[in-house]
């Protein structure tokens, strides 16, 4: 491709071959092609003036598609479907008269959509099945591990960085639920005729009604779904292109919720992003390691959240039976849609794949916080040794503010724990204070729950869906 001409980011840098295959021309052509052939097989097998010879005809034409030809009829007619038709027409001179038979432009185009739509939802089930592996592993790994947990991003009670994992893990089964219910529900058009009322099909089987639902009914199956659209005008409702964009917004949520987890920890120096030997963080900083994959997540996730806007205008803006300005907008959003979450989530495998997590540091960001946690605990065993609850309570509070303010004002360590044990109203030693310090015993359930997360909800995912094809989370750039 000349380097003169503009490319998507999306294609050049971003999105799998896999996605792109299924939202190019190529592809499309053939689709339609095949849409061709269960047409007009199925009005043959219901008795319309159609011979198995010129569906055969059409049968062994589906691929050889020139595109060129197309192109140029295109541009003399100016309308992409009859020039699909008459580039068909030219391979296939025996079917010619019957290619198209009784359908409009949305037989082909809406229910190749649908076609595509489907086996790219289930590309992304594979992507986040892969993602969910991996930090299944991550969790499992790291279960029991305590770490600083935040509110606010303000130090907050202990959990373990396995229970964190859980919390990323938690939306991506959401996400999983959401597209799983919304493949299972996918309705294409079927065969409705120019605004919705089957009266050309109506018209070719002689007023049978039957074989007009029958038509229909075939047709679906022949294409793969149990169920196709009830009712429609000329289009499916684009309603399901908003559902389906929700989807992907909300998978755009959730990776950019770790992805921005991820950034926060990595400038902890807690837990950091994938970093290869040759890899410059910064051309001017040769010290730096940015979080480049997690900031690209971020950008990604935004494009894609703001993109279900356009499915939900385009559904309210369509008029009456339809409105072709929903054509140019649904070239662009669905398919970009699609190639930004397959990205994203190739980024989100890719950094899974391999988290560097620093103990060490995490240890010690964890106690220099946890003498103010403990302070609730060595309270409760002071008194159990006989002391005044309320005046101890005001000691470690003023103990606390004293340490803090040297903390923050002179940079120091927390001395807490030794302005209790000096204090003479403390019943305990400095040794009993400091075995109140077991950083473990403050993280409650985090493990436990960790556990039966992957036990219960992430292991009976990957079981049900272990026939998805293996994924590569592969970066290019």
């Amino acid at each position: 491709m000349s380097a003169e001409k503009y490319v998507s980011p999306l294609s050049q840098r971003y999105a799998s071959s896999d996605m792109q295959k299924l939202f190019s021309e190529a592809h499309r052509a053939r689709l339609w092609r095949q849409l061709w052939v269960i047409l007009a097989q199925t009005e043959h097998d219901l008795g319309l003036p159609v011979s198995q010879e010129q569906v055969d005809e059409l049968r062994s034409h589906t691929d050889d598609v020139d595109l060129e030809r197309c192109h140029e009829y295109e541009a003399a007619v100016r309308h992409d479907v009859m020039a699909h038709i008459k580039a068909y027409a030219d391979v296939c001179p025996k079917a010619a008269p019957i290619i198209h038979l009784g359908a409009t432009s949305c037989y082909v185009g809406d229910n190749s959509d649908m076609m595509i739509y489907r086996d790219a939802i289930r590309l992304l089930q594979a992507r986040i099945v892969h993602v969910l592996r991996n930090l299944s592993a991550f969790a499992k790994a790291w279960a029991g591990l305590p770490t600083l947990a935040y509110t606010h991003f303000q130090p907050a009670q202990p959990t373990t960085v396995g229970k964190r994992a859980t919390l990323w893990m938690q939306d991506l089964v959401y996400d999983l639920e959401e597209l799983d219910f919304i493949c299972s529900n996918l309705r294409p058009l079927g065969c409705k005729g120019t605004t919705g009322t089957q009266a050309s099909f109506l018209e070719l089987f002689h007023g049978d009604e039957n074989k007009v639902f029958e038509l229909d009914r075939r047709i679906v199956r022949t294409m793969g779904f149990e169920k196709g659209t009830a009712v429609s005008g000329q289009t499916y409702s684009r309603k399901q292109d908003a559902r389906i964009l929700n989807a992907l917004a909300q998978l755009g949520a959730s990776a950019q919720k770790f992805a921005t987890d991820l950034r926060l920890l990595q400038h902890e120096k807690e837990i950091e992003e994938p970093f290869e030997a040759s890899q410059v963080g910064s051309s001017a900083m040769p010290y730096k390691r940015n979080p480049m994959r997690a900031e690209r997540m971020t950008g990604l996730a935004r494009y894609l959240i703001n993109n279900a806007q356009n499915a939900l205008t385009t559904a309210a803006e369509q008029w009456l039976e339809r409105s072709l300005d929903d054509s140019a907008n649904r070239r662009l959003s669905m398919a970009e849609g699609f190639l930004c979450a397959d990205g994203l989530l190739m980024l989100y495998e890719n950094v899974t794949s391999n988290l560097t997590v620093n103990p060490k540091v995490i240890e010690k960001h964890l106690y220099a916080e946890l003498p103010f946690m403990a302070s609730e605990n060595i309270l409760m065993k002071a008194v159990e040794q006989g002391g005044d609850r309320q005046l101890l309570h005001e000691k470690i509070r003023v103990a606390s503010m004293a340490a803090g303010k040297r903390v923050k004002q002179e940079g120091a360590e927390c001395d807490l724990l030794d302005r209790l044990a000096d204090d003479p109203d403390f019943p305990l030693s400095h040794e009993e204070i400091k075995r109140q310090l077991n950083a473990a015993e403050y993280t409650g359930m985090a493990r436990k729950q960790t556990e039966v997360f992957i036990d219960t909800v992430v292991r009976g995912i990957l079981d049900e869906h272990a026939e998805l094809p293996q994924t590569a989370g592969e970066i290019r750039l």
